[in-house]
């Protein structure tokens, strides 16, 4: 095995902690209870295992199929800053670029399911859902964007439009049923407060 093969295979335990940690947040956090929100929950898990293990797939590709010389080292993890040969800064900056994305996501993920866990069974419409009617979900896609910003495989590219068409059906679903259950109080809300992107 040559060094830097080693470099990569040693970090795989870290990987593993990280995904089983993914897991129970992704479970504790968005407690799917449906069919749907259970797939919904899978994609996202697979999105993770794809993020964390899709580099090697993506780093063969690259460098295999479209002729690019990117050596087999962590930093070229940093696909876009690798593939226009902006250097160290680059991937600095796409890091935290990405990253403030995932943390804010995260963020958006933990106060929604604190809103709705502390409520109890009542339309609520204050706090981050006085914001956007989807918080937790509007969480996902902003950690998946920082994803692809930050580290990006190819994997975790193709997921990331069926991440997105499966939470937006699933929140069009929701809303169906919470239009059954509070009726003109939540279509009031609905024009109020946008699904995902505040002021959208």
């Amino acid at each position: 095995m040559d060094a830097d093969s080693s470099e990569w295979t040693a970090l795989w335990p870290y990987g593993l902690l990280l995904i089983v940690l993914a897991a129970w947040a992704i479970h504790l956090f968005l407690a799917p209870s449906s069919w749907p929100e259970w797939v919904g929950a899978a994609l996202l898990q697979v999105f993770i295992v794809a993020q964390m293990y899709g580099f090697p797939l993506t780093h063969y590709f690259l460098t295999t199929i479209v002729p690019i010389d990117i050596p087999a080292v962590r930093s070229s993890g940093h696909v876009w800053a690798t593939l226009l040969d902006y250097g160290t800064f680059a991937m600095v900056l796409e890091m935290m670029l990405g990253s403030v994305l995932v943390f804010a996501g995260m963020l958006l993920i933990v106060k929604g399911w604190a809103e709705v866990y502390f409520h109890g069974d009542r339309l609520i419409t204050e706090g981050v859902y006085g914001v956007v009617r989807h918080p937790q979900y509007a969480g996902i896609f902003l950690v998946v964007c920082g994803t692809l910003i930050h580290w990006p495989t190819i994997p975790t590219l193709l997921l990331t439009p069926l991440i997105v068409w499966l939470y937006e059906r699933l929140a069009k679903r929701e809303e169906a049923d919470l239009i059954g259950r509070y009726g003109i109080q939540y279509k009031q809300y609905q024009e109020l407060v946008p699904m995902f992107v505040p002021g959208g």
